[in-house]
């Protein structure tokens, strides 16, 4: 990456840095996809589970496996594409969320980036306890929707739909709980201050409200508190630490000035 020239960076200079990252973020995705291809029978099997035992289904050689199925003659590949696509998105998560970060703070100094990268070697874990807490809510929120569907009749799923279902609020569970790394890892930039973070409260319990009624594949009430309650509790610690870190700052200012 080229150095900014008095802390700006070129505008045609920031777009080849953007195609930088972008191209080594779909790189990683694309060599995480080959592990959902290689695994796709098993990784199947395992989102399955809430609607019927595949693995069961296969050992029998049974003609169908719960409500699931799958239509047209592209169907089995599109379905075993998007399992492993969306898989590498999942799988290679820190190395695209390094990258974003990446690209957002490019001029950090060494001390900086040394702090920051504290916080964004913590971006993988909180990805993956997002990813697991969206995946063991799955047979609640299933067992929710299908009890909306009125008795005597039978509730066909397409499996590619119901896998892109279920994919989608693992990655979405997973996004989300990169919110405190981001803050913090902002405020130890500078970029942002404590009070900053916590002084619009209100709208930001609203937008997490928000958010997670709108982009949350289900409509239950039990799925959006979930992911809601986390957040917010997330939110407040992430400005809580960034007090911290502001007051620490200007502790240091004035020894550094002579004022303490």
């Amino acid at each position: 990456m080229a150095t900014p020239v008095g802390g700006r960076m070129p505008l045609l200079e920031h777009l080849r840095e953007l195609k930088a990252r972008v191209l080594k973020s779909a790189f990683a995705i694309l060599l995480a996809s080959g592990v959902g291809w290689y695994f796709y029978n098993q990784i199947i099997t395992a989102l399955a589970k809430p609607v019927c035992d595949l693995a069961l289904a296969q050992s029998t050689n049974a003609s169908h496996c719960g409500s699931l199925y799958i239509n047209g003659v592209l169907g089995p590949l599109n379905l075993q594409i998007k399992v492993a696509l969306l898989t590498g998105v999942i799988l290679a998560a820190p190395i695209w969320i390094f990258q974003l970060w990446s690209f957002i703070a490019p001029g950090l100094h060494k001390k900086e980036r040394r702090s920051s990268i504290i916080f964004l070697v913590a971006a993988t874990p909180f990805f993956a306890v997002g990813a697991t807490l969206g995946y063991k809510i799955l047979p609640v929120a299933i067992r929710v929707l299908f009890g909306f569907t009125p008795q005597s009749l039978t509730n066909l799923i397409r499996f590619d739909d119901y896998l892109d279902f279920v994919l989608r609020i693992i990655l979405l569970f997973g996004l989300a709980f990169e919110l405190p790394i981001f803050l913090i890892a902002l405020n130890l930039i500078g970029f942002i201050s404590g009070k900053a973070i916590l002084k619009p409260w209100r709208i930001w319990v609203f937008s997490i409200t928000l958010f997670t009624a709108a982009f949350t594949p289900t409509a239950d009430p039990l799925t959006m508190s979930l992911l809601a309650i986390p957040l917010i509790v997330f939110y407040f610690a992430a400005g809580a630490i960034a007090l911290l870190v502001d007051r620490r700052r200007v502790r240091k200012l004035n020894v550094q000035t002579g004022l303490a």
